[in-house]
């Protein structure tokens, strides 16, 4: 577990009456209340997934943050990788009230530092977040390809395209 100062947007230095966020970081999922981690899915938005769901895919995942606010959870983000050639960034989610505020990159930033000895890093996009991962080095892969579950969905949605 970690403490980290946060202030209001996301600044290093606080301004005058800017509220500081005292955040709890933690990497294991010991203690989550899954019920709350879907619910923080839900108004993200990142979908509406199971608690049994999320605690398969967080406990498969190599690397993962939890951020609590007033033991509150406001933030995800988790990292399949392998140990050595691919690390896979994906979920970041931030409560929208704690948007805007720097934590989402944080977690960008600290699955990219666990992942540092890996010879990739890919991250997957909800889509009009490509800019915001622009940002933190990640550029557009050409030939990434995919199968999702539902395939005509995903095209109807944007992410896919037919070739």
């Amino acid at each position: 577990m970690e403490v980290h100062t946060f202030f209001k947007k996301g600044v290093q230095k606080p301004r005058k009456k800017e509220k500081i966020l005292e955040l709890k970081w933690i990497y294991t999922c010991d203690d989550i209340d899954w019920n709350e981690l879907s619910n923080l899915y839900k108004i993200a938005p990142l979908g509406d997934k199971k608690p049994d769901n999320l605690k398969t895919v967080f406990s498969n995942s190599k690397y993962k943050c939890f951020i609590y606010h007033d033991n509150i959870l406001i933030g995800v983000g988790r990292a399949l990788a392998d140990g050595f050639d691919c690390s896979y960034i994906c979920d970041i989610a931030i409560h929208p009230n704690y948007q805007k505020k720097g934590i989402g990159k944080n977690i960008v930033n600290k699955l990219l530092e666990f992942s540092k000895n890996h010879q990739r890093v890919i991250l997957f996009s909800n889509i009009g977040k490509e800019g915001f991962y622009s940002k933190l080095g990640f550029a557009k892969m050409n030939t990434a390809m995919a199968i999702f579950k539902n395939q005509e969905k995903a095209i109807e949605i944007g992410i896919l395209s037919e070739m």
